[in-house]
């Protein structure tokens, strides 16, 4: 009686829309993209020690793996991202979040939803999180959210 639910009706129909048809796929490879990963989080840990955040930020934002093979990369970068932001003062995110263009506020954006969607789950702080969300939402607007929410690459 319920095997009708175990029918993917998907694979009969012609205009079914595939993820791969929607954004170009990640660049490299798992195990480049992890290696990738791994030195931006070396230059991110050398900048912290200098006290230079926003440089260990916008290194960090840039060319951020993306799709659903590259995860160890995801949460490599993760990891490395709430470093950033649990290491920074409350009263410097505003002058932080300003100087980032709109892609690296936008990405950041996605990376503040993917730590909150995770409660318990290491250093990831909520009360930092919402803390840069308000700050971010401030300086980018509420079209940074609506950007974050519409874009297919998960970060």
């Amino acid at each position: 009686m319920d095997n009708f639910r175990k029918i993917d009706i998907d694979q009969f129909d012609e205009d079914v829309l595939l993820e791969t048809e929607l954004y170009e796929p990640y660049p490299l490879d798992p195990a480049q993209a992890l290696d990738d990963a791994k030195q931006k989080a070396a230059a991110v840990r050398s900048s912290l020690s200098k006290g230079d955040i926003p440089g260990a930020l916008g290194t960090i934002l840039e060319g951020v793996p993306y799709g659903p093979n590259v995860e160890d990369a995801k949460t490599l970068t993760l990891q490395t991202l709430v470093t950033i932001l649990n290491s920074t003062k409350s009263s410097d995110v505003s002058n932080i979040v300003k100087a980032l263009s709109q892609d690296q506020q936008d990405t950041l954006m996605k990376y503040i939803y993917k730590g909150m969607g995770m409660p318990g789950w290491g250093d990831v702080s909520g009360s930092v999180l919402l803390g840069w969300h308000e700050k971010l939402t401030e300086a980018a607007g509420i079209g940074c959210i609506v950007r974050t929410l519409t874009d297919r690459r998960t970060v």
